[in-house]
């Protein structure tokens, strides 16, 4: 079972790393002579299943001579929708170190922030690294091609309402939503083209594979009983998930800092409030009204105050923001400064780790 204080620890300790990162500056230069390929793939690994190992490896494949460099979010240990990841970042970059990646860093903590918020950060780091290609699984659906296509010759493409656009001319190219992975990749293009990156011809786009379960995967680590999934994650996947729920420090993915979230709720000034990041004036009313009447005892509480018609992603995002108790101006000037540091979690060897030193040319490196 986690420790209540294996969860308040991650934090406590992020806080401060993010604090220490907000001081800095980016230092990244951009080394024009360089011959060095370097494939950069945003993922969470929560955990790395076969979907993540088959993009790995078709990226591998199709730029043999480069060096792997995976981006996981680190800080605060919350997904983009607001989830606490299964396992710390520490594991899944060993994993990922395991089957195949030369170096781990660290990506935005995105879960106290907005899509289009962590879409930038990413957007920035992938500049920073100086990145030749990106890898980026996709679910095949009617006329994604096209969109595809368009941001493989450098268009930015932007999700609006009930529509897809291409930013260059205008044009609308797909009506409706998109799905989770597709959505990602839309909006990264917008994110890239908003900071004046080239990325035309950088991504290599592979296809979802099937027969990988989110959900089988999440019941396998909370039972401790991978019989019914041992074909959608490799070996290595599997290892670590078991050593770790023996030493209590998975799964990860149903823990909070429970006490701090309720603490935040009930104790937070107006001014406090507003200024979260996500908030505004009408949700911290809200959340005074409430526990003018009675205080919040429960994280369900807490969940009952949030504005309706919010999605689910925004109400975990809450629950983290609270948990955390960051500003919307200290993540503004976050953002502004990512990546002031390029943190690597884990690396395959001395060797590789030079390469990619002498690729990204930073200043500010950090090891985790």
């Amino acid at each position: 079972m986690i420790s209540k204080n294996f969860v308040k620890n991650i934090i406590l300790r992020d806080r401060k790393t993010f604090y220490n990162d907000l001081e800095l500056s980016n230092s990244n230069e951009i080394n024009e002579n360089n011959n060095i390929n370097l494939i950069a793939d945003f993922t969470e690994y929560s955990p790395l299943h076969n979907g993540h190992f088959h993009c790995m490896k078709r990226a591998k494949d199709e730029v043999p001579e480069s060096i792997f460099v995976a981006i996981v979010p680190g800080l605060f240990e919350r997904s983009g929708r607001g989830l606490p990841y299964i396992l710390p970042r520490e594991y899944r970059s060993e994993i990922a170190i395991s089957l195949g990646a030369d170096i781990v860093v660290e990506g935005p903590p995105m879960g106290i922030m907005g899509s289009g918020q962590y879409s930038l950060c990413l957007a920035q780091m992938f500049k920073s690294l100086n990145t030749d290609f990106i890898p980026r699984g996709y679910k095949k659906v009617d006329g994604f091609d096209e969109i595809l296509k368009r941001i493989n010759n450098g268009h930015g493409i932007a999700p609006k309402p009930y529509k897809i656009v291409d930013l260059e001319n205008g044009e609308i190219v797909l009506k409706g939503k998109l799905e989770e992975d597709n959505y990602v990749i839309v909006s990264l293009s917008k994110s890239l083209k908003k900071i004046n990156f080239d990325f035309k011809n950088k991504f290599i786009f592979v296809e979802r594979i099937t027969g990988v379960s989110g959900t089988l995967i999440r019941e396998a680590i909370a039972n401790d009983n991978f019989d019914d999934v041992q074909n959608m994650m490799p070996k290595e996947t599997i290892n670590v998930l078991k050593r770790e729920i023996k030493k209590n420090h998975c799964p990860l993915h149903n823990s909070r800092y429970d006490e701090e979230i309720i603490n935040n709720a009930n104790n937070l000034s107006f001014n406090e409030l507003k200024e979260l990041n996500l908030f505004n004036d009408k949700f911290a009313e809200k959340i005074i009204k409430i526990r003018e009447d009675k205080s919040f005892n429960d994280i369900e509480d807490v969940k009952k105050a949030i504005v309706r018609g919010f999605s689910t992603h925004f109400q975990n995002r809450v629950l983290s923001i609270l948990e955390t108790n960051i500003n919307g101006k200290e993540v503004s000037t976050y953002i502004d400064r990512y990546p002031s540091v390029i943190r690597v979690l884990d690396y395959k060897n001395k060797e590789v780790l030079n390469l990619f030193q002498e690729k990204i040319v930073n200043k500010n490196i950090d090891y985790f």
